[in-house]
């Protein structure tokens, strides 16, 4: 996982005087600005990052979020979570916008007003990437323009105001999604489901090779959830289309995938960790996901 300092490593003289006195940490670029003091690190990597990221991009790029690839024609506002690996790299040489990053320390002080982690925008397993139409655009550059302009200032307050324009960012994307996604029924399946996928979440990301998933199977879920196991799969068979078995798998098949490119553990690591006892069964999962062996998907 990339953390602020290795963001800033080679590139000091884009950190603002001062800027750490503030609890947490936040600062916004201009990507044309940035592209030109960072080109000779080479194409961003794919990996997690140790903060959030709100990226406003104007030109071509392709970014990829998790298992998912995502091709960007024109301008995209893009929202990144510390929980999903990603990167997005320029097609063509006319590139613009701006981003902001920021941790989950500096937002505390709008915690009443917002958790994170709780949004749709930054849930695992959605597209996070929204087209924008030239009006669209054009408005959020006048946002992150004052984000930029407010940083430099020496305005008492700056802070406040830089998350409550962080926190009009968030609710201009939340905007954009689907209105089904952001006013779901709360019903007693719905329930059910939301408290699964926090469950499923909460045991990721693996970080380390002595943790291990504690819960690996339908039962499992069913059993913390204290709710029959048949009783479970049909809920999420009903709010999500697929099997409590399916949603488990796709999920730690998305980590491995992100442990064999990442990490230099070895496989029989990352097999104990997702919580295949042999590594013969994690090989055999694989290859059932993805029809290649994991030593073919990291080479």
């Amino acid at each position: 996982m990339m953390t602020i300092e290795q963001f800033y490593k080679g590139a000091t003289d884009l950190l603002p005087e001062g800027i750490n006195k503030e609890i947490g940490h936040f600062n916004v670029f201009k990507i044309d600005d940035f592209i030109a003091k960072v080109a000779k690190k080479g194409a961003m990597p794919y990996d997690r990052r140790a903060y959030y990221k709100i990226s406003l991009i104007k030109g071509r790029n392709r970014a990829e979020y998790a298992d998912k690839v995502i091709d960007i024609e024109q301008q995209a506002l893009l929202f990144a979570t510390p929980r999903i690996p990603y990167n997005y790299q320029p097609l063509d040489a006319d590139q613009g916008g701006y981003f902001c990053i920021f941790t989950d320390e500096f937002m505390t002080p709008a915690k009443s007003a917002v958790i994170l982690e709780d949004l749709p925008l930054f849930q695992p397993g959605g597209y996070p990437v929204f087209q924008l139409s030239a009006a669209e655009s054009e408005e959020l550059t006048t946002l992150f323009g004052k984000m930029f302009v407010e940083l430099s200032s020496d305005y008492a307050y700056k802070f406040d105001l830089l998350r409550n324009y962080v926190l009009e960012l968030i609710h201009y994307g939340q905007k954009l999604r689907p209105a089904s996604t952001l006013n779901p029924v709360h019903n007693a399946s719905t329930r059910v489901t939301s408290l699964f996928i926090e469950l499923l979440e909460r045991q990721f990301p693996i970080t380390s090779t002595r943790q291990q998933l504690d819960l690996r199977t339908a039962k499992d879920y069913a059993n913390r959830l204290a709710v029959h196991v048949n009783h479970l799969n049909k809920v999420l068979k009903e709010t999500t289309g697929k099997t409590t078995t399916e949603i488990i798998s796709g999920r730690v098949l998305q980590e491995a995938k992100v442990l064999l490119k990442q990490t230099d553990w070895n496989i029989s690591e990352i097999a104990w960790s997702l919580g295949f006892e042999q590594l013969s069964n994690f090989s055999n999962f694989f290859r059932k996901h993805t029809s290649q062996a994991p030593q073919v998907f990291r080479a």
